[in-house]
Order: C-alpha cells, then sequence, then structure tokens
C-alpha cells in the first residue's frame, strides 16, 4: 500500500495524496511525475536553448540546475550527502534500513548511473591525456577526452535534467556535442568520408521518434500493471505449487512470470530515451531511406530481447548502455579472465542483496556454455535454411529458459528463496553448463579479444576524415556488432 512505503521515501510529500488515490508507493510517483516534467521540459530546452540562440555555458546552466531541481524532489538532500563515491555505502542503507525485498524508486537509481560517469569520464580523461595513441584501441581513441572538464561541464555531464533520474549513461564527447550543438555534423558523412549533401543542412526533428517511444511505454506500463500480479514470481517456490504442477508447466510458468517483469524495464528507459530525444540529444546518423535515427543512448531493442537465440544476444539487447560501460572499464582493460571480472563488476555495481550476486554467477557459467555450445553446433545447421530456422527455435527457447532461471535470484533477492527455486529444478541447468563447459572446447578468451579487435579495426579502417567524423561512435558499432 502507498501509505505503508511512505516513510521509505525521503523525498518530497507533495504528490502524497496522488500516491494515496492511485495506491502506488509515493517514491514510484514522484519518479514518474518528474521524468513527466522532464519530457515536456526538454521540448523547451530543444526549442528555446538550441545552442544556435544561447551559449553552451547557458545550457549546461540550465540542464544542471534542472537535474538539481528533479533529484531533490524526488530523494531530498540525502542523494547529495552520500553522493559522488559512496555508491556502496548507498546500497547497503537501501537494503538495510529503507525496504529489504521491495523495490523503491530511491536514490540509489541516480546514483548507480553518476557512478556509471564518473569511471566513464575517468577513464576517458586517462586515455586521453595520459596514454599515448597507439596504446589506445580504436574505440578509446574515439572517446578519449583530450582537455580537462570544467567544474560546469563535468556537473553538467553527470546531473543533466535529461539523465539524472534514470540514464541512460553516455560518453562525455557526446554531451558535449550535444550541448555545443555539433552534434549532427559528424553524422553528415557517410561510411566513405563523403558528405552526404542530402541531409547537411537539415536539423532533423525527433518528434516521430518521441511519439513512438511515448507509445511504447505506455504499451508497456499498461502490460506491467494488468499481467505482473497475475504471474508473481514468488509462486515459482510455493511449496504446494512445487509439488502440484508438472515440471514442464513450471518452466512455462517461469517463463511467464519474467515475461511480465520486463515491461516496467521498458517503461522507464524508452521513457528517459525519449526524453533525451526530446531534448535534441541521441541522434545517430541516417537509415537507407534517409530518415534519422535516434538511437545513440538507447538503452534496449524489444523485439531482440523477446526474440533473443542466444545468450550473448540478448545481453547485447538489454541495458545496452550498462554493457557498454562495463566493456570499455573493466572488460577491454582487465588482463585476467575479463568475463568473470565483468560479471562481478556488474553485481557489485547493482547492489548488496545475494541474489544479485547468485545471478551474475550463474550468468558467469551460462555465458561459458552459451559460448561452447554455439561455438562448436551451430556450424552444422548452417547447412540449409531450414535447419538454420529450427536452429533458431531451439535456440530461442533454450535462450529464454536460461535467462528466466539466472535472474530469478535478481528477483527475489534472497539467498534461501533463490536456492530454494534451484533446488526444485535440481540445479539442472547449473549442472548442464558445467558438463558443456567441460566437454565442449572453445578458443581462450585472448584469442577471441584479438578476433574481435581485429574486426573492430576491419570496421573502424573504413572511416577516413577528421578525428570527430571517425567518433560516429562507438555506441553505433558495439550495438550491431555482433561477435560470437
Amino acid at each position: 500500500m502507498a501509505t505503508e512505503t511512505t516513510s521509505s521515501c525521503t523525498g518530497s510529500n507533495l504528490l502524497q495524496p496522488i500516491s494515496e488515490i492511485i495506491n502506488l508507493p509515493l517514491d514510484q510517483v514522484n519518479f514518474v511525475v518528474c521524468q513527466l516534467f522532464a519530457l515536456l521540459t526538454a521540448f523547451w530546452f530543444r526549442l528555446y536553448l538550441h545552442p544556435s540562440k544561447t551559449s553552451p555555458f547557458i545550457r549546461h546552466v540550465v540542464a544542471t540546475l534542472l537535474g538539481f531541481y528533479l533529484a531533490l524532489f524526488c530523494f531530498g538532500w540525502l542523494c547529495f550527502i552520500v553522493a559522488l563515491g559512496y555508491l556502496s555505502f548507498c546500497q547497503i542503507t537501501r537494503v538495510y534500513v529503507f525496504d529489504y525485498g521491495m523495490y523503491s524508486a530511491d536514490f540509489t537509481g541516480p546514483m548507480m548511473v553518476i557512478t556509471q560517469k564518473i569511471t566513464s569520464l575517468a577513464f576517458e580523461i586517462h586515455d586521453g591525456l595520459a596514454r599515448k595513441e597507439e596504446q589506445l584501441t580504436p574505440s578509446q581513441r574515439c572517446l578519449a577526452v583530450r582537455k580537462m572538464p570544467s567544474l560546469l561541464e563535468y556537473l553538467s555531464y553527470n546531473c543533466n535534467f535529461m539523465g539524472i533520474l534514470a540514464g541512460p549513461t553516455c560518453s562525455y564527447n557526446d554531451y558535449m556535442a550535444f550541448i555545443e550543438g555539433t552534434a549532427y555534423q559528424p553524422r553528415h558523412l557517410e561510411t566513405n568520408g563523403k558528405e552526404n549533401g542530402k541531409y547537411k543542412h537539415t536539423e532533423p526533428s525527433p518528434k516521430n521518434n518521441v511519439i513512438s517511444k511515448l507509445c511504447t511505454c505506455a504499451i508497456s506500463l499498461a502490460i506491467f500493471l494488468s499481467v505482473s500480479k497475475i504471474f508473481p514470481v514468488e509462486r515459482s517456490i510455493d511449496d504446494k505449487f512445487i509439488a502440484s504442477t508438472p515440471f514442464i508447466l513450471q518452466v512455462l510458468y517461469l517463463y511467464l512470470s519474467m515475461l511480465a517483469t520486463r515491461p516496467k524495464y521498458y517503461f522507464i528507459w524508452t521513457l528517459s530515451d525519449a526524453i533525451n530525444n526530446a531534448a535534441g540529444f541521441g541522434f545517430n546518423g541516417y537509415n537507407k531511406d534517409g530518415s534519422p535515427r535516434w538511437d545513440l543512448i538507447s538503452n534496449l531493442r524489444i523485439l531482440d530481447i523477446e526474440f533473443a537465440t542466444s545468450f550473448k544476444m540478448f545481453l547485447d539487447n538489454w541495458n545496452i548502455q550498462t554493457a557498454l560501460w562495463l566493456k570499455r572499464v573493466c572488460y577491454e582493460r582487465c588482463p585476467i579472465n575479463p568475463t568473470a571480472a565483468t560479471f562481478l563488476l556488474s553485481a557489485m555495481w547493482h547492489g548488496v542483496y545475494p541474489g544479485y550476486y547468485l545471478t551474475f554467477l550463474t550468468g558467469i557459467g551460462m555465458t561459458m556454455a552459451a559460448r561452447a555450445l554455439r561455438h562448436n553446433i551451430r556450424p552444422y545447421f548452417l547447412g540449409s535454411t531450414t535447419h538454420k530456422s529450427v536452429y533458431d527455435v531451439i535456440t530461442w527457447a533454450g535462450t529464454q529458459v536460461a535467462i528466466c532461471y539466472t535472474v530469478v535470484p535478481f528477483v527475489l533477492l534472497a539467498v534461501g528463496p533463490s536456492l530454494k527455486f534451484y533446488r526444485s529444478w535440481y540445479y539442472c541447468i547449473h549442472i548442464a553448463c558445467l558438463l558443456l563447459v567441460l566437454a565442449l572446447p572453445v578458443k581462450p578468451w585472448h584469442l577471441r579479444a584479438k578476433e574481435e579487435q581485429q574486426q573492430q579495426n576491419s570496421l573502424q579502417g573504413g572511416l577516413t576524415g577528421d578525428h570527430n567524423s571517425q567518433c560516429i561512435t562507438d555506441n553505433n558499432c558495439n550495438q550491431k556488432h555482433k561477435a560470437t
């Protein structure tokens, strides 16, 4: 009930009557209302504080002050007292002081995004000012920051109103190009380096894209509110349900229950993306038909998630900007077992609930098994279209079950319920993953990384022109390039 969760809200109580009327926790009401306010403000920001009408200084100041206001309204001063570097402390506070085992739109959300931005910027500055050009990968060279940001630029990047509540994270260079009004220029160049004259004088409008994303938000929210209570994940560990339900129906129920939880994230991330687009941030070039693309900082691709035929394909399209952050700050830089290190960092970033660590530890085994299976089995199904279709159907079903099985602890949070669920399945997928990893050969990670780097270099090699024209940024390459 809304009244039962009021004490966990550290922000404004102004919307408490609305919270009681619609029977939703006040912190979630504050969050949604502030995001809708940010959406309207984003249109105003793009139209009246356009780079052609005002200076980057004014745009930085307004974006930062509005971001501070939204954060204070949602979370109060606590967000800033413990902010910037104390994420772990905040996560512990969330678990043991507020609502253990309950989702709440609390101050740790913005802290998680700010942590991504701070660490990303730190590495980008290090790459730009402390490392030699030949030591950098093509993507690191594009993202490198060559000049130390001012205090205002730093605050604006971390605390702007478009992304302070729910992100997504972005590179510092992309954000500065948006503020300074140069974000459209590099993307008017085709891959051969020649200027695309058809669109060079036209600044694309995000209107259609924003409307489309808002429709996605409305559908996602409606599905979540209507379906999530019908298929609660907790029923999967109910003793009566386990004893009386055939295993195949338990598998089906697990899939439906996890399917019902995802629209919540679709709503939050798509709304955040729409807010940034409405402000003019997120342009990523043109499609072949000439229509503008606004997916530079998109966090998910829903159809690719729901129809993923591999564990990697699912992860590549889920929480995309966080995956890019993990890749840039950990996977590309860790000298020993980067896969395990990346999953561990992801667990620490999410918080201190034991279920997070169970999920990501299971995810390591899943990733290794899926990689081995794909490397050894997939070539046998590529001989004909029929075989490939059969392979895709089987791998889709296997991927969905594997994902659901992996993320159950992420939803249940505590150790006891999570292990109870795995015991009810006799740890069958854990055992299967172990056997696959032991039985099937797969290339060592450093050889795969070398191949991926060579493929990235070949992609980057086709781009000519100045430094900016090469950096479309690596978001685009990373999101579209699917390495095995």
